[in-house]
């Protein structure tokens, strides 16, 4: 049984450059998986020769994108992910909000992980 995460991460940029790292095939594979692939709304991400497949299901053009994971006969799944870009108006800070599941018994795994991978964000945006 998977659980939903919500992980918060300040990010020194502009949502605009933000965007195009969490949005585009180019983009995701500095940072998110090792290479993205898209055929329209359908998306490969390759991990380790590892391929999973997800369909965009929503997005906002600088504000947010969410994939939908397929199982094997590339049909949806209840699982997604969706990385979410929020300005505070006071503090003008960058927000990336990640929704995300992961098993139970490996939340602390998921969310190491995805510490990493937003580590690896911030250096290629050049504000690590």
């Amino acid at each position: 049984m998977k659980v939903k995460l919500e992980l918060e991460f300040s990010i020194n940029s502009s949502p605009q450059l933000l965007y195009q790292y969490i949005s585009s095939p180019s983009g995701l594979s500095e940072w998110f998986a090792d290479n993205v692939n898209s055929r329209g709304e359908f998306f490969d991400f390759e991990w380790d020769e590892t391929i999973e497949k997800a369909k965009l299901s929503n997005k906002k053009t600088d504000e947010k994108i969410k994939f939908r994971w397929l199982d094997d006969n590339g049909s949806e799944t209840e699982y997604y992910f969706e990385l979410k870009i929020v300005k505070d108006e006071l503090t003008k800070d960058v927000i990336l909000v990640i929704t995300d599941f992961a098993e139970e018994d490996d939340i602390d795994g998921h969310s190491l992980l995805w510490e990493k991978q937003i580590s690896d964000l911030k250096k290629v945006l050049g504000s690590a």
